[in-house]
This record gives structure tokens, C-alpha cells and sequence, in this order.
């Protein structure tokens, strides 16, 4: 069989978690090749209704800082956007600011001053996009930077060794110094590769389908729970519902009309007639999560490593999150700069974030289920979301705004998203982080650190600037991911700082 050339690292999966991984290992500088079994990116379920996606607050910082989140969020959060590519509830005078099992919590009812070390910005609350434009923005930014995809391509085997791995697609090998599966929930290269694969089993089947209804008036708009499951109604025949089967009929057999009519017929208690069938999905409420993201040089991102309902829409966010935590990661092990033990940091601060999203999606299920026990429960629930304190909590569930990671260090910044703090320069720290490395702050004129950088030159930049709120910090050290590493409240020492810098980019250059 022919080789080709091997490449640092192979990505199977060309959705918004595959792409984005192959932009952060380029900005390393590394060699990326992508493989996608689809022939081409289109699906109808990328687009809208079906594919609105909300973006949280860490998905969109991430995108901030490479420079992606307004060509991302444009098309569905400009005001000129057409009303029928909008979400519903952004055409609503009070706007929602997210759901926990389809019960509301809405913007002006959310203290965001209960939040510490959050300053404005435009990623300072959750935003709508569509799984089509997410991707047409990270493909073409992973063009411009270099990296190679191919598409209806198959992988239908995987072998490592040592130094690296080879992925047989097609009658082609390709070899790599490393391969990640973003493959989706069916993940070949997790079966492959044998990883272990834990969780629960499926309480329902959800769908979601675009229909013609001869008799629409007999349904109501909105969201409706009943004796026998659930269902949400948007006119004139966008329908999502929920049978509560122990996910019996996901992809079991083909998708009808004539089943879509009698699910929500026993679903919805009314005699509502399917005229035509235009699109239609199943997916149900699976939570499964790998044990571990890495089985030697191989490692899992996105679906690939979690699953589970679709509830809230965390998945995507859960995958972007596993991407910008992994990439320069992974880049800095291939160049041979990273610490021994960063790449195994990267299940141990993802794999805790993906547990807390699967409970939070059997928590949804739970509130679900068509019992009067369930319907009394959610109704507490309801009355808690609808306080301030209730909203705020659920909001920041939701939007992921004090997401920590455990770094070992007391501050209550460290591990924290960076503030984006206004430099005096009129830059903000998000553009700063643009180029893909790790960021040594100073707030402090003085500038006792000045120079430290240089023994990281190409991992770590250096700023030294005042800034128009600097919440009473002094030194930050932010990794290339956003996330704050080390921080000095006093006047920063360097003997400190260097052991930070160290335990995250390695030993300086000699």
C-alpha cells in the first residue's frame, strides 16, 4: 500500500471541534491533515431552525480571542437579519437567556455582578449561530492557515506504536506523530481504539422534523408537556418531540410520515394529520463519556468523548471547550517544548467539565419524564428559576460564566477565564491572545518582570500596560487557551513567576 509522508497530527472529524483544533495546532506551527467520511459540509440540519446553536460565554471567548466571533455570531445576531433565520425567542421583547428542561430564565433577571473577575465584553453573555456558519468561518480559516482536508474519506482502521500511529483510509496509510477522533457520538476512531466508554442508557427518542400539517390549529405554539411525553410547536410545521420509549426507535428503522403522525398524535393528545414529511431526525438522552481522552497518541475531542442529549445545547459547547484546552497542548508535545506531564492535563481538567454536562443533561431528563411526581418537581424547579438567585445560578450553568479549572493555586482567578481587560492602548487582552500563544501580563508600570518573557520567545508574549479596570490585580500569566495560570495581587515576584511559566510552557530557551 502506498505511505504518505507522515504529518504531526491527524484529526478524524471535519465538524466545528475538528476544524477548530486544526486552527490551534497551526497556529503552533504543526502539520494537520483532516479527514471527513462526508463527501461535503451541507446538511439541512446545520441550518436554521434545526441548527441554531447557542454559543456560551467560554465558546465565545474562545472565538474572541482568534478573531472569529463576529463572523461567527453575525448572521443570526444582526438586528437586519431576516426574522424567519432568527431564533424565536430573539423576536421576543423580554429575551430569554437560556432553559434548564424547557423552563425559561431571561436576561434582566440575572445578576452578573455575583460573577467576580468578569469585565465587559462582547462575549459577556450567550449567542446564536447556526452549525452551518460555525463551520463555513472554521473551514475557511483553517485553509487560510495551511491545513489540508479531505473529504469522503473513510478511516477504517487504526495502529500505534511508540512514535506514532498509522490510520489506514481507503487503500491509502497515512502516518502521524499523533491522531484525535472528532468523529461524532459513533466514534470509529474510539471503537477503534478501544477506549472505554461509560454511562447511561436512553430514556427516550426524540425528534425533531419539519412537516406539512393538514390541521396546524389543533396544536399549540411553544413548549407543552402531557401524560405521555413532550412537545414544542413552532408554526407552520417546525416540530421537536419526545416519546419516552427507552430510545426504542432511534435509528432502528426509516423515518415516516405516518410514524412522525402517530408519535405526536399519542405525544401532543391531539388528531394532528401529517400531509408530508420534509425533514425528520431521531436522537435520544445516551449519556456515555471515556473514562480517559488519551490511549497513548491517540486522543478523543467533542462527541467523541462525551455524548448525550441535546438538551440546552451543551454539546457544542462542551466539544469548542475540549478543542482550545487540547490544541496548544498538543501542539507544544510535538515540538518537544511541553512539560512532561501538560498533555495528561488535558483529561484532567476536560474530563471533570464533561461529567458536570452529562449530569446536568440527566437532570433536564429527570424533570422530563410524564409522571405527576416529575410535573411537582419541575413546578419547585419553575419557581426557583424564576428568582434572581434561581436565574443567576442557572445562568451561569448555562452560559458557563466562573467555569473553573483545578490548578493546584488558592487565587480565585487561577483557572478562571482571563478578564478582557481594556488596555491603555485602546487594545483589549482578547487580541492579544490572537496568535495562539501563552500571554505574561503586567498591570503594574513598574514592570519588575520585563524580560522574563524572552526565555519563551514563540510560546509567551509580554505586555506591560495600565488598564481601565484592573480589579485590584497586579501580574497575570494567561495560557494560550485563555485561562489564567498565575497571578500576583502585590508587586510580582520573579522567582514565582518563573515556576509558573515553567509548569506550563516547559524550560526557556537556552
Amino acid at each position: 500500500m502506498p505511505t504518505i509522508p507522515p504529518y504531526d497530527v491527524i484529526i478524524v472529524g471535519a465538524g466545528p471541534v475538528g476544524l477548530l483544533l486544526s486552527c490551534e495546532l497551526r497556529l503552533a506551527h504543526c502539520s494537520v491533515l483532516v479527514l471527513e467520511q462526508a463527501p461535503h459540509p451541507h446538511s439541512p440540519f446545520k441550518q436554521a431552525p434545526f441548527g441554531i446553536r447557542g454559543l456560551n460565554i467560554p465558546s465565545l471567548e474562545a472565538l474572541q480571542r482568534r478573531g472569529l466571533l463576529d463572523a461567527v455570531t453575525a448572521s443570526l445576531h444582526s438586528d437586519s437579519a431576516p426574522s424567519a433565520s432568527r431564533p424565536p425567542w430573539m423576536q421576543h421583547a423580554r429575551r430569554p437567556g437560556g432553559h434548564f428542561a424547557g423552563m425559561q430564565f431571561f436576561q434582566d433577571q440575572i445578576d452578573t455582578a455575583a460573577w467576580p473577575y468578569r469585565l465587559p465584553s462582547n462575549a459577556s453573555e450567550s449567542m446564536p449561530t447556526t452549525m452551518e456558519r460555525l463551520e463555513s468561518v472554521l473551514a475557511q480559516r483553517a485553509a487560510d492557515l495551511g491545513v489540508e482536508l479531505r473529504r469522503g474519506v473513510r478511516v477504517t482502521d487504526i495502529a500505534q506504536w511508540l512514535e506514532g500511529v498509522l490510520v489506514q483510509a481507503g487503500d491509502v496509510q497515512l502516518q502521524a506523530s499523533w491522531l484525535v477522533g472528532c468523529d461524532g457520538g459513533r466514534s470509529q476512531i474510539r471503537n477503534t481504539a478501544g477506549f472505554d466508554f461509560v454511562g447511561t442508557e436512553p430514556e427516550f427518542t426524540g425528534y425533531s422534523v419539519e412537516v406539512e400539517l393538514e390541521n396546524s390549529s389543533v396544536l399549540t405554539p411553544g413548549r407543552h408537556y402531557t401524560d405521555t411525553g413532550m412537545y414544542t410547536f413552532q408554526p407552520p410545521g417546525t416540530i421537536a418531540m419526545v416519546a419516552f420509549d427507552g430510545g426504542a426507535f432511534h435509528g432502528s428503522t426509516p423515518i415516516t410520515a405516518e410514524h412522525v403522525q402517530t408519535v405526536l398524535r399519542r405525544v401532543s393528545g391531539t388528531n394532528a394529520t401529517v400531509q408530508s414529511l420534509q425533514l425528520a431526525a431521531t436522537w435520544t438522552d445516551r449519556a456515555r463519556q471515556t473514562t480517559s481522552y488519551r490511549k497513548g497518541r491517540v486522543l478523543l475531542a467533542g462527541d467523541a468523548a462525551h455524548i448525550h442529549s441535546p438538551l440546552g445545547g451543551q454539546g457544542l459547547n462542551l466539544g469548542i471547550g475540549d478543542a482550545m484546552n487540547l490544541g496548544w497542548k498538543l501542539a507544544a508535545t510535538v515540538h518537544g517544548d511541553a512539560p512532561p506531564d501538560l498533555l495528561d492535563s488535558y483529561t484532567a481538567e476536560r474530563h471533570p467539565v464533561g461529567a458536570q454536562v452529562l449530569d446536568w443533561s440527566r437532570a433536564q431528563v429527570a424533570l422530563m419524564r410524564p409522571s405527576a411526581a416529575t410535573r411537582a418537581l419541575a413546578s419547585i424547579v419553575h419557581d426557583l428559576i424564576a428568582t434572581r438567585d434561581g436565574a443567576t445560578y442557572f445562568a451561569d450553568r448555562v452560559w458557563g460564566a466562573t467555569l473553573r479549572y483545578d490548578l493546584d493555586d488558592p487565587h480565585p482567578l487561577v483557572g478562571r477565564s482571563a478578564p478582557d481587560f481594556a488596555l491603555a492602548d485602546g487594545s483589549t487582552l482578547a487580541v492579544h491572545l490572537q496568535t495562539g500563544q501563552g500571554l505574561l501580563l503586567e498591570l503594574d508600570t513598574a514592570a519588575p518582570l520585563r524580560g522574563m518573557a524572552m526565555g519563551w520567545q514563540g510560546r509567551l508574549s509580554y505586555i506591560a500596560s495600565r488598564a481601565a479596570d484592573e480589579l485590584g490585580l497586579r501580574s497575570l500569566l494567561v495560557r494560550p487557551d485563555g485561562i489564567v495560570a498565575w497571578v500576583a495581587d502585590g508587586v510580582a515576584q520573579q522567582e514565582p513567576a518563573a515556576a509558573a511559566i515553567q509548569r506550563w510552557f516547559g524550560p526557556p530557551q537556552r
